[in-house]
């Protein structure tokens, strides 16, 4: 079983491009799977996620927010043994937004919304001392902002509660290697990123003033909130198996166990109304996915893929701002190839969300079940 160059290099492009809805706030999955293109190569892409996610024992119909994020990435083979690469992605983000109607989540004029964004631009260096290995690292720039309003009977007296987090940058890296044979389409490669420390300027308020005037001190505070976006590893692993078709893997953790944010202002107020200091996001456990599949290049212009995908989910109970515990995936994938330096590709996902308990200040709150989302995906390769 053997791969020409072109027809390695047509496959080894084909791990869906599809978003993913994916443990804690994880979002893009961080891959670097352009850096690793043979030659010279550049890539653009979008995906789109269409969740939803209800609870009838709640009374709450879809709280999630449709939204989208793009990646690109550039690759040049500066030398036989030197190559340079820069990365972009949106690695971890939310967007929800419950009904503005009276009840868990709403207080009859407006509801529940999160809104956090993260940017990722990655510097790579690599060095391939002999055809088979590639040793590669570099720095991480990152940049985090958030907007989140509590509304409704589940937060108590915190309902009311807002906080929005100024854009902050910070600085992590990356460090990484790889091993292929090309002739028969294998290659595995090992990646760690750093944690990222991130203290942003925050203005957060809540209403308990107009509840007891003895509590204007806690309607309004200019803070630092510390947040830190977690480490992770990836591992992914290809190998041909027949004639035009391979097999591929990818595995994942991310370190969420411990992760928290913790406000100020929100901290004392809900040390204050509940007794107990209470945290704005916080997850229990660490996230495990993995995603297994099949390429096949039909002919010199079409491939395909297809793939299963599973993600443990980050604990349970969760976050209201976020009330799923991972998912099983069914995803196909479609490239087409008018000429040997480049491709349009495109795939869909379907995801069966695992329910979950949504819990405000460590108190459960209700049932998040049987819920579904579908991500799209499109992609455009280069070689030059």
């Amino acid at each position: 079983m053997k791969f020409t160059a072109l027809s390695s290099a047509i496959l080894l492009s084909l791990i869906p491009s599809t978003s993913v809805f994916a443990a804690g706030l994880d979002r893009s999955g961080q891959s670097i799977s352009a850096f690793l293109q043979p030659g010279n190569y550049a890539e653009a892409g979008i995906s789109v996620l269409d969740p939803k996610v209800k609870s009838n024992q709640l009374n709450v119909g879809d709280m999630a927010e449709d939204y989208y994020f793009p990646s690109a990435a550039v690759k040049v083979q500066a030398t036989d043994k030197i190559s340079v690469g820069l990365l972009y992605d949106q690695p971890f983000g939310a967007d929800a937004q419950y009904e503005s109607k009276l009840g868990a989540f709403g207080n009859g004029i407006e509801g529940t919304g999160v809104e956090v964004k993260t940017h990722n631009i990655t510097a790579l260096i690599g060095y391939q001392p002999t055809e088979n290995w590639n040793l590669y690292a570099g720095p991480v720039y990152q940049t985090v902002e958030a907007d989140i309003k509590l509304r409704g009977a589940a937060y108590s007296l915190l309902s009311g509660y807002n906080i929005k987090v100024d854009q902050e940058e910070a600085y992590g890296w990356l460090a990484g290697f790889a091993y292929q044979i090309p002739e028969i389409a294998l290659k595995a490669s090992v990646t760690y990123r750093s944690e990222i420390k991130h203290e942003a300027k925050s203005v957060e308020s809540t209403t308990l003033a107009s509840i007891n005037p003895a509590l204007s001190f806690l309607s309004y505070k200019e803070s630092t909130v510390d947040a830190t976006t977690p480490q992770s590893v990836n591992i992914d692993l290809q190998t041909g198996i027949a004639q035009n078709t391979l097999a591929f893997a990818n595995l994942r953790w991310v370190h969420w166990d411990q992760f928290a944010v913790k406000p100020e202002l929100l901290a004392q107020a809900s040390a204050l109304a509940k007794g107990k200091a209470q945290n704005l996001i916080d997850y229990s456990d660490d996230q495990w996915s993995a995603t297994v599949g099949l390429g096949h290049k039909f002919t010199n212009k079409w491939s395909g893929t297809a793939a299963v995908g599973y993600d443990s989910g980050a604990g349970n109970p969760v976050t209201t701002l976020g009330p799923t515990e991972g998912y099983w995936s069914v995803g196909m994938g479609g490239q087409y190839s008018p000429a040997e330096n480049y491709f349009i590709q495109a795939g869909v996902k379907y995801f069966w969300l695992g329910d979950a308990t949504a819990q405000t200040g460590g108190t459960p709150v209700g049932d998040f079940e049987d819920n579904h989302a579908i991500g799209y995906g499109m992609k455009i390769g280069y070689r030059f």
